[in-house]
């Protein structure tokens, strides 16, 4: 019954054009793939006791877009892939509820403002580490989630589910490259260059550059995960050369598009 019931919720992900989809149980928040590890009032269990497995799904961060950042344009993109998400894990929940699982959506960031974050930099529900667990994808130094389809180019949320379902494979693959280019870039200088999780991202650096950019109206920043050569995404738009990012020589007709779109819409 579990297989068929992954089945229909597939399906109902292929028709919902979701393009990223993977299931891990809840026992697996309790068995660390490494350390340091989140507490346990963080699992999914501890949040929704009834949870016996979770549902993420994933939506891409459109390249050409990302690379104008900081920018009103990805600002809007970013929006619009955060509410689609509410809604689609939203709807998700209500499709498991309706066969007799209860199920609840989690929201996509769970935090009430980048100012909230500068008192208290942690989220209550990690969705970057639910996709981990089911099998999307594999952190980076930048300390991403990185899939092989768009990289660290996507969004995730997530659906707690009191039905049993078949989980995925974590991917085994290390997709990280180590070539430094989010440390280097970093206008925060937040990203230390040891591996996830040793060199966990600087949240509090982060924040603070962030909660300037909010200011200006054209936040998030997305530099981190802009400049990261992994994902097929970079092959369909034709973006293979990520040094395009640093030196405007190799690709003069991008940077006079970016420079153009960050001209207008913010402070």
């Amino acid at each position: 019954m579990s297989e068929d019931l992954k089945r229909a919720l597939l399906e109902k992900c292929r028709q919902m054009d979701i393009p990223m989809v993977g299931v891990a149980s809840v026992e697996r928040w309790a068995t660390p793939p490494f350390e340091p590890w989140m507490p346990e009032e963080f699992f999914p269990q501890s949040i929704y006791p009834e949870a016996k497995s979770v549902v993420v799904i994933g939506l891409p961060i459109s390249l050409p877009v990302l690379e104008t950042s900081p920018s009103i344009y990805y600002r809007e993109l970013y929006r619009t892939v955060n509410t689609l998400l509410d809604q689609y894990t939203y709807r998700l929940s209500n499709f498991l509820s309706e066969r007799g699982y209860p199920s609840v959506f989690v929201p996509r960031d769970g935090y009430a403002s980048i100012e909230t974050l500068l008192k208290n930099p942690i989220a209550f529900f990690s969705h970057r580490h639910a996709g981990y667990l089911a099998g999307l994808g594999s952190f980076g130094v930048n300390n991403v989630l990185l899939t092989p389809e768009y990289g660290p180019r996507v969004r995730f949320g997530s659906v707690f589910t009191a039905a049993e379902l078949p989980p995925d494979p974590l991917l085994t693959d290390d997709l990280c490259v180590r070539c430094m280019r989010c440390v280097r870039m970093c206008p925060a200088r937040a990203i230390d260059e040891r591996d996830y999780p040793k060199g966990l991202t600087d949240k509090s650096a982060c924040s603070i550059y962030s909660a300037e950019l909010n200011r200006r109206g054209i936040s998030p920043c997305g530099i981190c995960i802009k400049v990261c050569p992994v994902g097929a995404d970079r092959e369909l738009y034709g973006r293979e050369d990520v040094s395009i990012y640093a030196k405007s020589e190799r690709a003069p007709e991008l940077h006079r598009a970016w420079e153009h779109v960050r001209s207008y819409g913010g402070k």
